[in-house]
């Protein structure tokens, strides 16, 4: 098997925040295509946060974004397993980027918002993108609940 570039690795875990060995493994099976270790690495994140679906999520962060200079703002509780977890830089960049999503977006419920394209990567859904940092930090992570505030908002 070909020696894998070290430089591919680094690229690859930093676009996807898989460990060492997983990126490796899914480069030589990709043949070295970063764009197929991408694909290869998701499916199997999407594998591992299927079978971590059941457990139980106590500990998390709530997560406050403001925006539009203080016009709107939301409220999100993201929950996962440990505070270890929770202390996270991977799981804190989540909680925000999932606040900002319901800024940009407004939706509805938990579910609505699982099911929208995600803001800052448009290929995937918000589901996938937490199913992401599932696989990377080998926890359960849940949107508990969210709220949505902006000044003379009428619903």
């Amino acid at each position: 098997m070909a020696q894998i570039d070290i430089d591919k690795i680094k690229k690859l875990r930093e676009e996807t925040s898989a460990g060492v060995m997983a990126a490796k493994k899914a480069l030589e099976e990709a043949g070295g295509d970063l764009n197929k270790a991408k694909d290869i690495l998701y499916k199997k994140g999407v594998a591992k946060a299927a079978s971590k679906s059941e457990r139980q999520t106590s500990a998390g962060l709530i997560e406050a974004y403001i925006h539009g200079g203080g016009k709107s703002g939301v409220l999100i509780e993201l929950n996962c397993e440990t505070d270890f977890v929770a202390r996270t830089d991977v799981f804190k960049k989540l909680a925000h980027n999932l606040a900002m999503q319901i800024a940009a977006m407004n939706p509805s419920s938990v579910e609505e918002l699982l099911s929208q394209e995600f803001i800052k990567d448009t290929a995937r859904t918000v589901e996938e993108e937490i199913k992401s940092v599932i696989a990377a930090t080998g926890e359960n992570i849940v949107v508990r609940r969210f709220s949505y505030y902006a000044l003379n908002d009428t619903h």
